[in-house]
Order: structure tokens, then sequence, then C-alpha cells
């Protein structure tokens, strides 16, 4: 065989692997689009098609898919050329997906909620994933090295607490209070895990219940409604509802009545009631998605933020004569 025809089958091999393992987005009337997506946004998905960049509005769009696995070799091609597309990190459906009573929304996705403990507090948290990976607000572990994750199992109909303290801060974004965490217990099982929703297709008066440990009372379930959807505090958008937040939910999530979370608590008015603020689920899947650039290391040369040891106490003298 020429070495051009070599050159020429290589190529092939090549652009039949990336359009196997490229991601689909699946349109309204049985329509689709294979090709690699580049961003996310709140109206619009950019889809890099390899010979042109496509902008495909989200109304038309009725399901995400990316591809998981390992793509055999073009015919002709032997081992010349693997791809590898890891598995999804996190689960989002871009389609809608029929209310549900919450009753039931909490008997499904209920296992996914935990509290983080650490020795100054706690917060709640979310299984984003069956290996045990989990969101919560930076502030919840903030300044902490000893984090600790209680999990409610459900075994023969009942619920049993699991408390896992191999757990490992992956990345934090301090800036929107997002922390990623790990499970890196031996014996840690497959964990049930949430689905991340659509914040942006809210709309104001909209219901929502949320799921966390208000004063330590663990796998409490709070309703209310979206009270507005761009409220700004110091810089920043978030969510509005009138769900009752409490310290203790900081971290938990944001249900709409999908059963999908559509935002993260973190924060309430103290002197009202029925003032709480959520971080809006898109800057969730950003963190996510970027996780790389917010990875916590100490000791990474490579690493751009240096965490500092803080500043001892020292005895001061006072000064001569008092």
């Amino acid at each position: 065989m020429s070495l051009k025809k070599q050159f020429a089958l290589l190529a092939l091999a090549l652009c039949a692997a990336n359009f196997a393992s490229a991601d689909t987005l699946q349109l309204k009337g049985n329509d689709a689009v294979t090709g690699t997506i580049l961003a996310e946004k709140s109206d619009s998905v950019v889809v890099d098609l390899g010979y042109t960049v496509l902008v495909v509005p989200r109304n038309v769009i009725t399901k995400i898919s990316r591809v998981a696995g390992t793509v055999s070799p073009a015919a002709g091609t032997s081992n010349l050329l693997t791809s590898v597309n890891p598995p999804q990190f996190y689960s989002a459906d871009a389609r809608p997906t029929p209310a549900r009573d919450v009753q039931d929304l909490v008997k499904q996705i209920g296992e996914a909620v935990v509290q983080v403990r650490t020795p100054e507090g706690l917060g709640s948290g979310f299984f984003i994933n069956a290996d045990g990976y989990l969101i919560t607000n930076f502030h919840v572990i903030e300044g902490e090295t000893e984090i600790s994750v209680e999990v409610y199992h459900q075994h023969d109909g009942q619920l049993e607490r699991d408390t896992y303290k191999q757990v490992r801060i992956i990345a934090i974004n301090k800036f929107h209070d997002l922390a990623l965490l790990h499970i890196e217990d031996k014996n840690a099982p497959k964990f049930k895990f949430v689905t991340l929703g659509n914040a942006d297709a809210l709309t104001v008066g909209d219901p929502v219940f949320a799921i966390g440990s208000p004063l330590g009372l663990e796998r409490t379930v709070t309703q209310g409604i979206i009270s507005t959807k761009t409220r700004e505090l110091e810089g920043e958008l978030y969510l509005q509802t009138s769900t009752q937040i409490n310290p203790g939910n900081s971290g938990g999530p944001l249900f709409d009545m999908a059963g999908e979370v559509v935002g993260v608590t973190n924060m309430k008015i103290t002197f009202g009631e029925g003032l709480g603020f959520a971080i809006p689920v898109e800057l969730v899947k950003n963190f996510l998605d970027h996780r790389d650039a917010f990875a916590y290391s100490t000791d990474n040369p490579n690493n751009p933020y240096r965490y500092l040891e803080p500043p001892s106490r020292t005895n001061q003298k006072p000064p001569a004569g008092k």
C-alpha cells in the first residue's frame, strides 16, 4: 500500500473515531446534531462539527447525550487508532420532565441528599454520580481538614445512617460558594444521585422544594415557590425562594417538581422568613465542567493558588510605663 493511501486511511479513521465518540443533540422532529460540545449557554449550545461550529438554540433541543466507551478503529486500520471518551461526570437532562408529587420524589431521590459534618458544624450536600462525588457549599468546609459525610441508605424499607470519613476536597470555587467532594472509603457502595436540571426554564411562582439538615434536623423537606430568578446580592445573581432555608441547609439541593436540581441553597436573610437564596444550577454545571481549573491542592506546583498558613498568635508586650 502506498504511503499516500496509508495517510488517507488514517485520516478516515480519525474522522470515524471522532464522529463515533462525539456528543449528540436530539432535536425536535427526530433530527439530531453530532459533534463536540464547546459551550453550553442559557439559550443555546455551541457544537463543533469538525468543519464548522454550529450554535443550536436550546428551545429546539430535547436531549443532550454524551457517548461513553471505547470506539473501535475503522476497518483496514488495524490497531492504529483507538479513541476513548470518558463517562459522563454528572447527569443532566434537557428534555422537559413531567411534574410529580413531592412525596414520591422524596422517596426516589432522598438517599442522594447527605449531611456534611466538620468539627465546626454541619451542612448539606448531594451526590452527582454513583462514584461518591458530591456538591456542597464552600463555606461549609472552608478552613476544615476533617470532613465526614453521613448518608441514609434504604435497607428493607428502612433508612440506615452510614458515616464516611475518608472525604477528599476535589475542587473549590470560593466566589460562587461551591465545593466538590469525593468519598474515598474502601467499603463505599455505589450511591444514589440526582439529575441537574435547568434553572433558566423556571418562571416566577413555580413550586420548588428543598431537602437538607436545618439545625441538624436531617432529611427535612420544605416547600415553596420561586420568588425571583435574578436577585442580585454582592454582585452575584441568585434564585430567591420562599422555601424555608436555615443553617444546616447550606449546600443542599433545591429541586423543581420534576425532581431535578435547579439550585444549591446557601443563605437566607436572618431577620425575615421565607427569604431564602440558592445558587443557580447553571453555575454548578460550569463549575463541574471546568473542575480542573478549580482543583484543590496544597502541594501541586502547577496549582495557580497558594494556600498560606494562617499567622500565629504573638504575645506582644505592652508599652513601657503601662
